[in-house]
Formats: structure tokens, sequence, C-alpha cells
């Protein structure tokens, strides 16, 4: 649109036209009061998505301040573009996770793709080179070919990023139920790592320093981007189509190779990649962090479309662009270097004492507004909360004839079915770190230089949420943390991505409060803090909510590489353990949605001082030397654990259980692990861990289960192999 032909304030506010770009008429009218006058179009498109509840989280703040972000660890938490903790030697790693729920669903490739380098860029923008990616994807079920399409090209976009990229794309985890079948979930997480001297932060300080442009020119995708991502998805949504951005992974390889040297150059004094909302967005924000105000002028910023309006240019979120302060004089310095790479640095405008954000655009002066008014004012809602009406609390009774048969096809529920399809199309031995590849509890990385490892994974059962959302927030923690122990590793942080339906109804909300609480309290007890994360709301489409589902990334340390574990059997007449009791839970569990297509009840129950106490016994045994591997129990159960210890290797299992019923080899009983130890190492083992030791490792590739002196699964290790590997490409090629 022409910049003459833009609306007026009066047609602005006469017009509701501040409606259509998301702010309500309170919202409006507070707007101004802080400007004491009406704002004109280009200002009131800022105000909306900087006031949207993907950038200010107006309705989520209140839920977020309950999360302990503190630590002994910690170097930077909450508030810049990614978190970092310590691991010593001078070293630090630094992450995150977001989403890009709302842009899949339109656009499915490109949605992920640049949901990957967005995070990217969050990561390296704090100084840190970016050593891993891992993603939490949630789709409908397979059996529909609009879901089948949007698994596909979400895979597609992943691996096409970050294959491009340069950066391994080493774990994730997926869930399929029916909730997602109008609004797939895609979060993406980065794990990057950085010395203690490169950190940076997003601050525009100096009065007088000069603002730079660097990177891909700015075009008219994604205007209103963050906007789209706070509202819910209709039928009408594919007409949005145009607010999903367009990447480039080979630019952004230039970009990463230039701010890291960039980081390195002591002229430089903030850099923020634009990310949700943009221009805007990094601008306002470094300069409110850094109490100073800012003026650019547009006419300077590149352009790959023509007639471009202060409006699209500042609501824009094309990819791949970066924006850095340097110090007056001092430009030359920054240009050279990102010149190495074939990139400019353009200077777009400079540092003011007045805390104002200042545009000009052809001579005029086309916004002038309170920086806070942007970054700190946007208004925080405390939302109106009521408990839904409950779901059944008793569940219907399940009666398990035959074990072997339920094990096979629990193996082939797409859930628990083996991932291997999605992530061969992944890269993730790109930089030649990863010692433990996709396929086992958590993915490690090695740390150069030094002895020890990065384990990572990302985790969140949204089944147990939607029956008890306080109890799933604590289950999602523990479940993470259980897959950094397995692997040998001490967790150390977590990263979310709060994943909710519309925080407008009371009893959504209601479920946001539990699941936080829940977190929260599970972060405090098992001392993993809270550095950085994101909320998405609004994940409903026509009036369907998805599962609460708050996605955690977490981390944690391998202090020597000796201790990495994997959870596959190691060798033949290793002694295999159990450590926890197995009872008959099974709310919310594949056992549940197999056999009775819904879940029901409550969801398994978790005492977190138990949970604590397993964790901290069963890493001081790998830290020992007396684990050959770990494995936790989580979907599927006890048989589907065992099952898993052994496929892929040519060993076999004999396992003798005693229980009150067969429902006990499925249900999901928390806060258990399956562990092999060497016998010679049993003795110590059991001083150090209450476990109960239930079979040994074989030779005759035969995963064989005996229950109260019964045999009820027998079976070639190979041949459930077979139908755990070959359910995800059959179900994705299938034209039903």
């Amino acid at each position: 649109m022409p910049l003459l032909l833009e609306p007026n304030s009066n047609e602005i506010k006469e017009k509701k036209l501040y409606a259509e770009m998301g702010l309500t008429d309170d919202e409006f009218q507070k707007i101004e009061r802080l400007l004491g006058r009406t704002p004109n179009y280009t200002e009131t498109g800022i105000f909306s998505v900087m006031w949207s509840e993907h950038c200010s989280y107006k309705k989520s703040k209140p839920l977020l301040s309950k999360f302990p972000t503190e630590g002994e660890r910690v170097l930077q938490g909450p508030g810049e573009g990614a978190g970092i903790i310590d691991i010593g030697n001078d070293l630090a790693v630094a992450f995150k996770i977001e989403s890009h729920n709302h842009p899949s669903a339109i656009e499915p490739y490109q949605g992920a793709a640049t949901g990957v380098g967005g995070i990217i860029r969050d990561v390296f923008s704090m100084g840190a080179r970016p050593i891993a990616l891992l993603n939490s994807l949630r789709f409908g079920e397979l059996d529909h070919p609009r879901t089948r399409y949007l698994f596909e090209e979400v895979v597609n976009g992943i691996a096409g990023y970050g294959n491009c990229v340069g950066i391994p794309t080493v774990g994730g985890e997926i869930q399929f139920d029916d909730c997602y079948k109008g609004n797939p979930l895609v979060n993406a997480m980065c794990v990057g790592l950085i010395r203690h001297e490169d950190i940076q932060v997003g601050q525009a300080k100096g009065i007088g320093n000069t603002v730079m442009y660097i990177g891909s020119a700015t075009g008219r995708d994604g205007i209103h981007g963050a906007t789209f991502a706070s509202e819910e998805l209709t039928d009408d949504s594919a007409e949005d189509r145009p607010a999903v951005q367009v990447g480039d992974p080979f630019m952004e390889k230039l970009l990463i190779e230039a701010c890291l040297e960039m980081v390195k150059c002591d002229a430089l004094v903030g850099i923020q990649d634009m990310g949700a909302a943009g221009l805007t967005s990094s601008a306002s924000e470094m300069a409110s962090k850094a109490g100073t105000g800012i003026e650019l002028n547009l006419d300077r910023v590149p352009q790959r479309e023509q007639g471009m309006t202060p409006y699209e240019m500042m609501l824009s979120e094309s990819q791949e662009r970066m924006l850095v302060v340097v110090e007056k004089g001092r430009e030359h310095e920054i240009k050279e270097i990102v010149s190495k790479y074939d990139l400019e640095a353009v200077e777009v405008g400079h540092v003011i004492e007045e805390q104002q954000f200042r545009l000009k655009f052809q001579g005029e002066i086309v916004t002038d507004v309170p920086v806070d008014a942007l970054a700190e004012d946007a208004p925080v809602y405390q939302m109106p909360s009521k408990t839904p009406k409950k779901i059944s609390q008793t569940q219907s009774t399940i009666e398990i004839e035959n074990a072997e048969k339920v094990l096979e096809q629990l193996l082939q529920q797409p859930t628990i079915a083996s991932k291997e399809w999605v992530y061969q199309q992944y890269d993730h031995q790109v930089q030649t770190n990863t010692v433990v590849q996709p396929g086992s509890d958590a993915a490690v990385l090695r740390v150069r230089g030094t002895n020890k490892a990065i384990a990572m994974t990302t985790d969140c059962n949204s089944r147990y949420l939607h029956l008890n959302p306080n109890r799933g927030g604590q289950i999602a923690i523990a479940e993470a943390a259980r897959n950094i122990v397995c692997s040998g590793a001490e967790p150390v942080a977590i990263t979310d991505c709060l994943n909710f339906g519309n925080p407008d109804k009371p009893e959504v909300f209601w479920m946001m409060e539990q699941a936080t609480d829940g977190m929260a309290e599970a972060c405090e007890l098992l001392n993993t803090p809270v550095i950085s994360g994101n909320v998405s709301l609004y994940n409903e489409t026509n009036g369907t909510s998805v599962y609460p589902t708050p996605v955690i990334g977490m981390v944690g340390l391998v202090h020597d590489v000796k201790h990495i574990t994997t959870q596959h059997a190691q060798q033949v007449g290793d002694y295999v353990y159990l450590i926890g009791d197995s009872t008959s839970e099974i709310g919310g569990s594949e056992l549940q949605k197999l056999l009775i297509g819904r879940y029901e009840g409550d969801a398994p129950e978790l005492d977190l001082n138990v949970e604590r106490t397993r964790l901290q016994s069963l890493l001081g045994s790998i830290q020992n030397g007396l684990v050959s591997s770990a494995h936790d129990v989580s979907e599927g159960g006890l048989a589907v654990a065992l099952a898993e210890k052994v496929m892929t290797t040519q060993f076999g299992l004999n396992v003798e259980l005693n229980g009150q019923d067969l429902i006990e080899l499925f249900s999901e009983t928390q806060s258990r692990f399956v562990v092999t130890v060497q016998p010679e190492q049993s003795e110590a083992f059991e001083k150090s861990v209450d476990a109960k030791r239930i079979g040994s490792v074989t030779n005759d590739s035969q995963l064989s289960v005996a229950f109260n002196g019964e045999k009820v699964i027998h079976q070639s290790v190979d041949h459930l192999t077979n139908l755990w590997k070959g359910a995800l490409p059959c179900l994705v090629k299938s034209k039903a």
C-alpha cells in the first residue's frame, strides 16, 4: 500500500482498524494515553505486534514468574536471545526452544524451516557457535491425508534447513493425537557452545553509537507474523499464507560465521536477531534494555521489493537479518568483517539519549513513541481461571489376554514406533561431535578440548497434562531428567515451549496455571532452573484446542566422557535390573489409546522426592562405572522398554516378573528404569541403587518375558524390530 493511501489517525480510531491488527479497545485507548495523541498507521501496527501475546507475553507473564531462573551454573537467564549455563573450563552452553506452530499449519515446509533458522539466530546472537538442533513435533493421526502431508513437509523443512546450514539435528520427539489434526506443533531447539568472554547481549548502549543492519534484504514476507501467532486458526487461515516467512539457510550460514567473528571485535556493542516483529522488536528491545532511545532512517533499510512503506518494513519478518550496535567511528571494522562473507553492513540509525523509538522516512518522522511503551508497558493480564468439567476420573477396565500381541501392536503405534524414517533425513554427524546419535534416551555431543560432553533432550507427554495438568507438568520435567541421567549426564537447566490453547477461555488458563505450577515445583526439587523459553498460545482450530503441551528442552553435563551411557544392552550375560515397582496405572497411556481409543482416569502418580532419589542414585552408579546401559520406562510401559533395550542389537533378554495383573507390563508408572549391569559389578550396584534383578542379557535374539511363572512374551527380536521400524513408513505411504 503506498504511504499516501494509508489510513490516517482518525480513520484508524473511527473505523477501529486497530482491531484488525489484534488490539482491543482498551489497549488502543492505553496507547493514546501513553502517546498523548492517536497513533498513526505505522505506530498502530508497531504497537499491535509488540503488544501481541507472541512478543509481550501479556497473558502468560504472571505464570512465567513462578519458574526458578537462577542457579550456580546460570550465567544468563530469561530475557536475552538464549539462556546460558556454565560447564567449567571457561566454557558455557547457550540454548533455547521456540515454536513455529501457526506458520507450519499453513505452509509446513517454510514454517518448519524458518522455525529452525530463527532459533539458530537466537543462539549465535549470544556469541555462541550452534552445535546441535533438536525438535519436538505434534501431529494428528496419520490416517488423514492432510496430516501425512503436514508431517512429511515439516520433516522436509527441518532437514532442508538444518542440513544446509551445517548444524547436526541430533534429537527430538514426535507424538500423534487427534487434537493436533488442525494445529500441529513444531518446536525447534538449538544448543550452542561459547567461551565466557564472548557472551553478548542485545543492548543499544552508548549515545551516538551506530545501528547497523546485516543480512538479507527486507521483503513483504512475514508481515504481522507475531499477530498471526497470537490468534486461533480457522478454515480461513490459509488466507494468511503471506504471513509465513521464507528461509535461506545458505545466507544463515554466512551470518553465523560473520557474527561469530564480530563478537571477537570490541567495536561491537550489542547484537540481536530480527525475529518475531522483525526490525521493530530488535531495535526497540535493544534500546529499552539499555535505557536509551533509537532513531532509524528507513530509507537506508535494504529492501528487496519496491515501494515498501514504513509499516511494511517495520512489521516484516523476513529471515536471516541481524541488528547490531557499533561504536561510532568504528563502523568500518564491522564492514570489513562481514564483507569476507559477501555480506553488507548498512548504517540505518543511531542510539539517542531520548528514550524514544523514532523512525524517519523520506525526510519525515513517521514514528515517534517511547521505547518502553513498546517493550515494557504492554498490558499484563491476570486472566480468569475456571476448573474445567472433570474428564472422567474413572477408567474403563482393560483386560490383557495376549501380552505378546499387545506388545506387537504397541510397537507399531506411531508415537512409540521407530522414528528412523524421520531422523535418517537429518544430518546428525556434521561437525563430527555427535557421540550418541538419535535413537537413544538423549543425544550426546563431545566438548572438544575437554573430557566433557553435553546431553540434550526434548520431552512432554501431553496426554498426562490433558488428564491432570499439574502432575503432567511435573512429569514432563521428570521425564526429561530421566533421559539425561540415563545418558550419564547431570541435569543442569531447561528451556521450555509452553504450547496451549486460547488463554481467553478460563478452562484453558486454568490448565496453564496448573501445568506451570507443576513444572515450577519439579524444577525446584530437581535443581533445573528455567533459563529461556517461549510461549505459544491460541493453538486452536475452529475452537478445538490442542492438549496442554509444555515441551521441555533439557541440557545435562557429562562430567567425563567415560560416563556416557546408552539405552541398549551391551553384552551377553549382563544382569537386567528394574528400578521402581510397576502398578496398574494406565491413565493417558498408549495401552489406553490402543484398546479403548481415548484417555480417561488420572495421570500416573509421581513422588518428586522419590524421583530425585532415584535419579541421584542411578547417576552416581553410572559415574562409578557400575552400569552398562540405562533406559527409562515411558510410553508403552515396561514391556516396550524391555523391547527397546534389545531392538537393533544382536542380543535378547530373558526376564521374569511378578505382579497382580498383566496390565503392569504396559502401565506407565513413573520413576522407573531398566538397566543392565555386568555380573562382577552387581554387588556394588545393588548397594548403591534400590533395584530388583529381573533377568539377564542373552545371545539368542529372543525377548522372553515370564509373568508369575508363565511365559507371556516369547518373540524374535528381529520380528519386533521389523514391526517397530516398519510402522511409520507404512503409515506415511498409506493412501487410505
